[in-house]
């Protein structure tokens, strides 16, 4: 049986999202960028794609941006893990995207012409590094609606207390100093934080605890060693790569409902259980 990200979002779902997302983005001036947030597994990107069929059917002309596709590539991430610390040669946390590229996207999709085209970046896991240009995909006009899709889009900085205990292994043994989650965090509170600030909507796929998160990633990497994929993981390798998330992971549980413009609470199957719609958050109030 598919998993319900494999199969898709239930369409009542999305076009309940589409509605509550333009009900709140008529009287702002377009191109507007919404972010959608959702940990790893939970069918972000997934949704991502159907939100953006149903707008672009509905003549509102909707571009997607994965924050996966800005991370930066095995050069730039061997250079932080020399300058700054090992862990950071693993691609995921904040730090390793190149948010300066995705504001500069950003920037060109506004302004998207035949003459002037605006560039997607693609980025290749297999390869752990972006295309070539010549392979980025070429957008023409300007966009009514930006959807930027991840794992983190949206979360904000610890306080800096909460980083004193180590979480896990990882952290307890190769980051004893600290060094690498205070790095972390102090991007998340800097560029990634001014990014966030741009978002005009927040969409938030709120799983229901980290162990659920863990079922869901392990359930990729089985499909992709079920097909004999070469970047397929085995729950060692799995378990080691997520501790990298965890911090962020269940901080996201707890602080993104509080962030949230949409919430969608997901069951252990990935179903929507409760679309509810919150209060504008403090920081667009």
């Amino acid at each position: 049986m598919p998993s319900k990200a494999q199969a898709g979002f239930a369409a009542d779902v999305v076009d309940a999202l589409l509605d509550d997302v333009l009900d709140r983005l008529r009287r702002r001036h377009a191109p507007w960028l919404v972010g959608l947030s959702g940990l790893q597994g939970s069918g972000k990107s997934t949704l991502a794609r159907q939100f953006a069929a149903a707008a672009n059917a509905h003549g509102v002309a909707t571009v997607v941006l994965s924050l996966d596709d800005f991370y930066l590539g095995r050069r730039e991430r061997a250079r932080l893990a020399r300058t700054v610390h090992p862990l950071l040669a693993t691609r995921g946390v904040p730090g390793t995207h190149d948010i300066p590229l995705l504001t500069h996207t950003l920037a060109a999709l506004a302004t998207a012409s035949r003459r002037q085209p605006a560039w997607l970046p693609r980025f290749d896991k297999g390869r752990d590094t972006r295309l070539p240009p010549s392979r980025w995909r070429r957008v023409t006009a300007p966009p009514r609606l930006v959807l930027l899709e991840g794992w983190c889009v949206g979360v904000p900085a610890q306080a800096a207390a909460a980083l004193v205990r180590p979480l896990n292994a990882l952290e307890r043994n190769e980051d004893r100093d600290r060094r690498w989650r205070g790095w972390v965090n102090a991007q998340l509170a800097g560029a990634y934080a001014r990014l966030w600030r741009r978002l005009n909507l927040l969409v938030v796929l709120q799983a229901p605890d980290f162990a659920v998160v863990q079922r869901w990633r392990d359930e990729q990497e089985r499909t992709l060693r079920a097909r004999h994929a070469p970047r397929a993981m085995d729950a060692a390798a799995l378990a080691r790569f997520l501790q990298h998330y965890e911090r962020l992971s269940r901080h996201a549980l707890r602080a993104l409902p509080r962030h949230a413009d949409v919430l969608l609470r997901l069951r252990g199957d990935r179903s929507v259980a409760r679309p509810t719609r919150p209060r504008t958050p403090e920081h667009r109030a």
